[in-house]
């Protein structure tokens, strides 16, 4: 039997992917905000971001993931997914 794979939508592209193929950005109950790790498990409000650049660029511009965490996002985010690229 094959194992399910998790599937999560862009918050850009809309684009249904598999987990790993996204960026989980997470603001915890603190308010800080990170990247999550490859396991995806943090605590917290999360939005994915398929691990392209474009897609990376496109979410810094449009503010998108400001919306979508209720928070303001520093930009050494958007520099750390690019470099983990």
């Amino acid at each position: 039997m094959q194992r399910k794979i998790p599937m999560r939508t862009c918050v850009v592209s809309h684009e249904k992917l598999p987990k790993m193929e996204l960026f989980r950005i997470v603001r915890e109950p603190s308010g800080n905000i990170i990247i999550d790790d490859e396991r995806g498990k943090s605590n917290g409000r999360g939005a994915y971001l398929k691990k392209d650049k474009e897609v990376i660029l496109n979410a810094k511009k449009s503010k998108i993931l400001n919306k979508h965490l209720d928070t303001q996002i520093p930009d050494e985010i958007f520099d750390e997914l690019i470099n983990r690229l």
